[in-house]
């Protein structure tokens, strides 16, 4: 029952039952074509398999047979990838694209699109948005389509996403937004997770997540892939599979609590440092195949999997491995098998959402291309993949946790580096607290919890008040106490708590406090220095979230009300103190 969001680790409807992401990936859309040659010929297409520009397998079976396949091997959504070319593509698809469907004759890739949405949801089944590739042709190269903003500006990038969510708007299984396919190194620039760059990944993602939310669809899930590769892949060059290993440091707050997914991709012919070529681009790197089970399952964790596996963090959320795979043609005791078999179990342990690649192939190109699920020849024939995998698929669709998941407590970061990070839509409907300052603000419904001494950034819990209003605070009037003597002191009016904050470089500008029907931070309050060391409450709630500076937070239970800093010599009107009260 849609919408779905999130608490903690896990997705969830509408009743707050888990809903696990039990997916394929129908692909086909975003290209099949490799780039060169007549885009006509069959060769010139991945595998020989020409997807005539939509979903695979149009050509051969009836889009209700194909659908219904998909539930019969326990799929409940399927990833349904698009480029951005195809949004704009007015050429009719050829009559023979389209053999098995003739109610598609005529019609232009993307409503063809349209219909395969309408069977997919119509069959009960949840359908993910993917922009998988800026042209339509087939990824993952050094092929134009290596960043979101490869081919286009991101500009374009933006209002094609913000196009898309609302031309399904009104269908609510269709339930998330994948932002982009395997962000990657093009030949001259890495991708990279916070710079502030036009190559920023973190950025580009938090500014169109944000924007869908409150501009296009507030009930989708944001999904945000890891980076997929960095560096020049030479021995010798530094170079690697960042993955997730970011958001450990620097994690996505949207502008709507409960939204963010992440997700990642492993195929065992690739590697943590391995780019997946043979010959020219190889390495002498390990494969993710060619390591035991026990280093298997500690570069997983490391790149990936810790954002589910630890609670209570600013960058705890589910995970969705929104591609895996294996030939299904790989010999008997061969690495391939040994390594699906090991990944799935680990999948199964870690009960992750999961997408398949890919559900659907063509029987005659099973020589050369076996990794499909489900297969379809000329005919209309159906045959499944090879009986090996059969078991461990099954074991994979049972396994997860079910039932009601109750609600957890949220964390969230705000990173206020290059720019404003207001990520209440209420603030960002009013007018500019303190124009010209740099400005960071937690979501609606949540309050400040921490703050760093150097850096900028803050951390955001939850808060169970109804805010009735906001309060700029840029002087002392506010102060009852000398809590921190010597010290300049922003505070928040009685019955009020921190809600955000504005600096001018590194130094405080103001505060923004936020005004709850009912008065709430009025108890006892104490002073929480952390100008010469960490000053955070045991066992780490939240998270570290500023890395390699010092950070106050209040505890459990306790408001911050107040900052305090000083500009005297060998200080930079950074914070230096936490007022906080119960």
């Amino acid at each position: 029952m849609p919408p779905l969001s999130t608490r903690g680790r896990y997705i969830v409807d509408a009743t707050g039952m888990r809903f696990k992401l039990k997916s394929g990936n129908w692909h086909g859309a975003s290209g099949t074509w490799n780039g060169s040659g007549d885009v006509n010929d069959n060769a010139n297409h991945h595998a020989g398999e020409n997807s005539g520009r939509i979903p695979l397998g149009l050509d051969r079976a009836p889009i209700d047979q194909i659908v219904s396949s998909f539930r019969e091997i326990g799929l409940n959504s399927v990833r349904l990838q698009f480029s951005d070319e195809m949004i704009g593509d007015t050429q009719p698809v050829t009559d023979g694209a389209v053999a098995a469907n003739p109610q598609f004759k005529g019609k232009t890739p993307l409503q063809v699109y349209d219909g395969v949405v309408a069977a997919l949801t119509g069959a009960g089944l949840a359908v993910i948005l993917n922009n998988h590739t800026n042209t339509t042709r087939w990824c993952c190269g050094v092929d134009g389509n290596e960043r979101w903003n490869a081919s286009q500006s991101t500009g374009q990038w933006e209002d094609n996403w913000l196009a898309m969510v609302r031309r399904y708007r009104d269908n609510p299984l269709v339930v998330g937004a994948d932002l982009y396919n395997e962000v990657r190194r093009d030949v001259w620039d890495d991708p990279n997770w916070g710079s502030g760059d036009e190559h920023d990944w973190f950025a580009a993602s938090q500014h169109l997540g944000d924007r869908i939310l409150r501009e296009a669809n507030p009930n989708l899930l944001i999904i945000v892939e890891g980076i997929n590769w960095t560096g020049i892949p030479v021995d010798g060059f530094a170079h690697g599979r960042p993955t997730l290993t970011p958001a450990r440091s620097l994690s996505h707050t949207l502008v709507a609590s409960g939204k963010l997914v992440y997700s990642a991709h492993f195929y065992g012919y690739t590697g943590p440092n391995h780019s997946g070529a043979t010959g020219i681009g190889e390495t002498s790197d390990p494969r993710y195949q060619d390591l035991s089970r026990a280093d298997l399952y500690n570069v997983l964790y490391q790149e990936a999997f810790f954002v589910s596996a630890e609670s209570g963090q600013h960058f705890t959320a589910p995970l969705w491995i929104s591609e895996f795979g294996v030939d299904g043609g790989a010999p008997a005791g061969s690495k391939e098998r040994e390594w699906f078999s090991n990944f799935v179990d680990y999948l199964i342990q870690a009960d992750a959402d999961f997408a398949y690649w890919p559900v659907v192939g063509w029987s005659e190109t099973r020589g050369g291309n076996n990794w499909a699920l489900l297969f379809w020849d000329r005919n209309g024939q159906r045959s499944t993949g090879d009986g090996w995998r059969t078991d461990i698929w099954n074991r994979l669709t049972a396994s997860g946790r079910t039932g009601v998941i109750d609600p957890v407590q949220r964390w969230s970061m705000l990173s206020p580096d290059h720019g404003d990070f207001v990520q209440s839509s209420t603030l960002r409907d009013r007018p500019d607290w303190d124009v010209g300052a740099r400005k960071a603000a937690c979501p609606d419904g949540q309050r400040v919890a921490g703050i760093a001494h150097t850096g900028n950034r803050g951390l955001c819990t939850d808060v169970a008040a109804a805010v009735t209003g906001y309060q700029v605070v840029t002087d002392e009037r506010y102060v009852t106490a000398d809590w921190a003597s010597g010290y300049s002191k922003l505070q928040c009016p009685a019955g009020s708590y921190l809600a955000g904050y504005a600096v001018r470089g590194a130094a405080m500008s103001s505060v923004i406090c936020a005004v709850p029907a009912t008065p709430i931070g009025n108890g006892t309050g104490r002073t929480v220095w952390f100008d010469r060391g960490d000053n955070r409450p045991s066992g780490n709630p939240g998270g570290d979230f500023a890395n390699g500076n010092y950070k106050g937070q209040c505890a459990a239970g306790e408001y911050a009300v107040g900052i305090a800093y000083t500009g005297r010599i060998g200080h930079s009107r950074t914070p230096d103190a936490l007022y906080c009260r119960y």
